[in-house]
């Protein structure tokens, strides 16, 4: 009889922890999203890059991604290097519980088409002060 309540006992707490552990991962992979977009031109700056991209309305809207956020282990931004191919470069904004984490920036080598060049007397320093978050407009 003391068997019986013993494995009674464990059995009810592998239930439980098993259910807890279950809504535990849901609950986290369902927090993070992402938002890709497609790179229409990168500008490098004295600051950082200004993305170009396309929205849904196939209006041309741009994002602008300081270079000290490229750097440290908590980085807010990443680029991968796309291999020779079809791909084209794009964006991916991702986002945990509604607000921005971090984006990463799929681009090809500087000779490709999708790299431009701001000219030397423009001033857009101002954009890349203070910038916290990313929020794509389409």
């Amino acid at each position: 009889m003391k068997k019986f309540f013993i494995a009674l006992i464990l059995m009810s707490f592998c239930m439980v922890s098993a259910i807890y552990a279950q809504q535990t991962t849901v609950t986290t992979e369902s927090e993070i999203y992402y938002v890709n977009v497609t790179i229409n031109r990168v500008y490098p700056y004295r600051m950082g890059y200004v993305i170009q991209y396309q929205g849904s309305n196939y209006l041309t809207h741009e994002v602008y991604i300081p270079f000290d956020w490229f750097e440290g282990t908590d980085s807010k931004a990443e680029i991968v290097h796309l291999r020779p191919g079809r791909e084209w470069p794009s964006m991916s904004v991702y986002y945990l519980r509604g607000e921005f984490h971090h984006v990463r920036l799929r681009l090809r080598e500087r000779s490709h088409q999708t790299w431009g060049l701001m000219p030397p007397w423009v001033d857009i320093d101002h954009y890349f002060i203070g910038v916290e978050e990313i929020w794509l407009q389409f």
